[in-house]
């Protein structure tokens, strides 16, 4: 059974401490209302962690907690005490209220930045600062999978070090999978440059959660060829509404389908959160398209 979620991204809410955030009941109210029934929890420390506030909150609204997001520096090993409180605090969340799923997206890099979407001219790691961070990505992967008992996904993200494909193939081979599986992100692989049906191929049987989001082809072009920041790029709509980018999303449904996949798929639009788009709108219109091809 294919259940579908969104995430509080899609409401603009990528850090807990922007000021621009809205308020963490709005968005749970607004999910609710554009009709999906699970939701994830958004960077730790936006919704609230006092287990029984939140709790409440969820069964007010007739929402599960899917899962949750470590998107903190990975890649800079003078952030790892930053990214370990992030997985911990999340962790515990998740296990709190009965979630399954811990994502791990290396946050943006000052040195990838410019090349989100150029997988040809992205600066790479030396072996040995590769090997320490395939190593602290494992480390939070095992606290999650061991000590939490989650299905831990790794995610690409375009302008991190964990973005084009090869790299990903990189981490998968290196990394058990008894504790790393994928979240995949349609509308990230195809940021990237590359298929994300033809991944999803290969790679199915490791897919253990899914992020569905679309790209607006032009606006990519766009922003590749203008080596656009990535929040610019989400400013300037690559972020499409499902079904009006590039993503083929019947043929992720068939190969879903097909291959037996049991669990949630999470609708994320990311978007400026003083953009000119309504949040709850293109949440349903996202909920009617899914809805349209059969999910």
């Amino acid at each position: 059974m294919i259940k579908i979620g969104n995430a509080p991204c899609s409401w603009g809410v990528e850090f807990a401490d922007d000021p621009r955030n809205p308020d963490w009941r709005k968005v749970l109210q607004e999910n609710a209302s554009a009709g999906y029934t699970g939701i994830e929890l958004g960077p730790v420390g936006f919704m609230p962690e006092d287990p029984k506030i939140l709790a409440e909150a969820l069964d007010e609204f007739n929402q599960e907690l899917v899962g949750g997001v470590v998107f903190r520096a990975f890649h800079d090993p003078d952030k790892w005490d930053d990214v370990l409180d992030g997985a911990q605090r999340t962790c515990k969340a998740l296990k709190a209220h009965g979630a399954q799923h811990l994502v791990l997206i290396d946050s943006i890099s000052e040195r990838r930045a410019p090349t989100a979407g150029r997988a040809g001219e992205a600066e790479q790691m030396d072996k040995s600062e590769w090997s320490a961070y395939r190593d602290r990505i494992a480390t939070v992967a095992r606290i999650g999978a061991e000590d939490y008992g989650l299905t831990v996904g790794i995610h690409a993200h375009a302008a991190g070090f964990m973005d084009f494909e090869p790299e990903l193939n990189r981490l998968l081979d290196e990394v058990d999978e008894s504790i790393l599986k994928i979240c995949f992100d349609t509308g990230h692989h195809s940021y990237a440059g590359f298929d994300p049906v033809e991944f999803m191929k290969h790679n199915i049987n490791r897919i253990s959660y899914m992020h569905f989001k679309d790209i607006n082809p032009k606006v990519k072009a766009h922003v590749v060829e203008n080596r656009t920041d990535f929040y610019d790029a989400c400013g300037q709509g690559i972020f499409c509404n499902l079904g009006d980018g590039d993503v083929d999303f019947p043929a992720v449904r068939q190969l879903l389908l097909d291959n037996d996949f049991n669990g949630w798929c999470t609708v994320e639009q990311d978007c400026d959160p003083e953009g000119d788009t309504s949040p709850i709108d293109d949440a349903k219109l996202n909920r009617n398209y899914l809805q349209s091809i059969g999910f």
